[in-house]
């Protein structure tokens, strides 16, 4: 599989040549009878060219743009909600050199320093901070629930500002009371969170920075209540989520009508790689039986499912991402970076176990231990700065020392020199993505994941592939996040991909 996503263009030598050697030691390191799946493209000159089929240009107004980028903005935050669990509305905070910050800084001092100066006249003059009470009012009334009868009539009976107003012209306010009132109604009203910056503001006594704290914690339980609407309508938008997205996306389409020349252009390569499939040793494409090239082209849920599986070895530098998928891009550049670590971390597992003697390689506790260990090793694989070759032979020295420790413990002569040597010789060897042990997990590790999404309706789910043990874990975490994440695609765009690939799949 993974051959047919990264690797398009194998001469006949070059393919005759791989088969055998990794053929070899797939067999060498487990009896197996998978094969690797590769496939040929024609020559440069015979491919599709890389270019989407552009719609004819179409002129738009500024507020045609305008309406357009807020319906996106919005299915991305309602798409957002719904697929991402952890979703929370976080404060506004800017950079601290930034030119906003210092504008609003200005400002607001410029704000409570004339209020102090108002309130500090003789009389006092009472009129912002009234009108700071009527704002505090508004929002303490837009956190309560309908039913919340009582403390709405205490907040609008206490917080009276025309009563206010005469009790100010009388000289009889007392703002002290009023803002002991506001500070006890917060703490009734805010998240557990969120006491002890309330409890704080009893604390002070002087009005100004009362209030300006005041409204700080007030700031917090808007986010708080923000974030808790979300929480309370995330299983009623999962009912409604498909169809708004689908309607808000049509609706863009209708603005911008090459929309969909990307996502054209995907499906077609999908269709392509599986229809143009000529290794007869290679997998069964999904949903295919073997042997059946000769047939009918592939059913369009198969070309669906393989494509999905393209994006996770994307070009992101040099390839635009799918429309229907792009609000979803950093999760496969995600899924793509995990895999890339598993498959590392699962090549080098391979190597390991199995030169080392079966007493060992089959302890539970020893493997638990020794990926741990490469797994930390390898934790920064997705920075620009990470180098690989480095990190495993790191990687080499700590993993010959445990295994030789292992096998000391457990009355086995240590790994002798030359051992050592060809073990960190392998283990160094997997830095590069042409290595066949680590094209054989990558292979195995695609072939897990689309197993994964034809079985995601039943039971059992399948298990990881031979020589993947170590890591079904954490593959289980990545096809579980992956697999939902392609099924809710799917019930929003299916429409759209199915239209596509009722004309790619009739082609002669």
């Amino acid at each position: 599989m993974s051959e047919n996503l990264d690797k398009s263009n194998i001469n006949e030598e070059g393919k005759s040549e791989s088969n055998d050697s990794e053929q070899g030691l797939e067999d060498a390191v487990e009896d197996s009878d998978e094969a690797l799946q590769k496939i040929k493209s024609g020559s440069p000159s015979t491919q599709r060219v890389q270019r989407p089929h552009s719609s004819p240009p179409r002129f738009v107004t500024v507020e045609e743009l305008l309406e357009t980028a807020k319906g996106v903005t919005n299915m991305t935050i309602a798409h957002e909600i719904v697929i991402n669990g952890d979703f929370r509305i976080k404060p506004v905070e800017l950079p601290e050199d930034s030119l906003e910050k210092k504008v609003k800084d200005i400002v607001h001092k410029a704000f409570w320093d004339c209020l102090s100066v108002q309130l500090s006249e003789d009389p006092p003059t009472y009129d912002r901070a009234i009108k700071l009470v009527g704002e505090i009012k508004e929002t303490l009334l837009s956190f309560l629930l309908p039913g919340h009868t009582r403390l709405r009539n205490q907040i609008t009976e206490v917080l009276d500002l025309d009563l206010i107003k005469q009790e100010a012209e009388n000289g009889a306010l007392d703002i002290s009371k009023l803002a002991e009132f506001i500070i006890g109604m917060m703490g009734t009203l805010c998240a557990p969170v969120r006491d002890e910056e309330v409890k704080k503001l009893k604390d002070l006594k002087e009005i100004v920075p009362l209030f300006r704290a005041i409204f700080s914690v007030l700031d917090l339980m808007k986010v708080d209540m923000a974030n808790f609407a979300v929480s309370s309508i995330r299983p009623h938008l999962m009912q409604q989520s498909v169809e708004y997205e689908r309607k808000q996306f049509q609706e863009f389409l209708e603005k911008q009508p090459n929309s969909l020349d990307f996502v054209t252009q995907w499906l077609e390569e999908a269709a392509d790689d599986l229809m143009n499939q000529k290794c007869r040793n290679a997998l069964p494409a999904v949903g295919e039986a073997s042997g059946s090239g000769d047939g009918p082209g592939p059913d369009p849920v198969a070309v669906q499912n393989y494509a999905y599986l393209k994006l996770l070895k994307w070009d992101h530098l040099h390839r635009p991402f799918p429309e229907t998928v792009l609000m979803d891009l950093s999760r496969f550049q995600e899924f793509q970076l995990q895999l890339e670590q598993l498959t590392v971390l699962g090549a080098v597992l391979l190597v390991t176990f199995s030169m080392a003697a079966p007493g060992i390689s089959s302890r539970a506790d020893f493997a638990e231990k020794l990926k741990m260990i490469v797994k930390i090793l390898l934790t920064d694989m997705h920075l620009p700065s990470f180098h690989l070759e480095d990190a495993l032979t790191t990687v080499g020295e700590k993993v010959c020392l445990e295994v030789s420790s292992c096998l000391s413990l457990c009355g086995f002569s240590p790994l002798t020199t030359d051992k050592e040597a060809v073990l960190k010789g392998q283990i160094q060897a997997v830095a590069s993505p042409d290595n066949p042990i680590r094209r054989i997990v990558d292979s195995r590790v695609l072939t897990f994941l689309e197993t994964y999404l034809v079985s995601s309706h039943q039971k059992p789910l399948p298990t990881a592939p031979g020589g993947l043990g170590p890591v079904q874990t954490e593959l289980e975490e990545v096809a579980i996040k992956f697999v939902r994440l392609v099924n809710y695609n799917k019930m929003v765009f299916s429409p759209y991909y199915d239209a596509i690939l009722s004309k790619i799949l009739v082609r002669p």
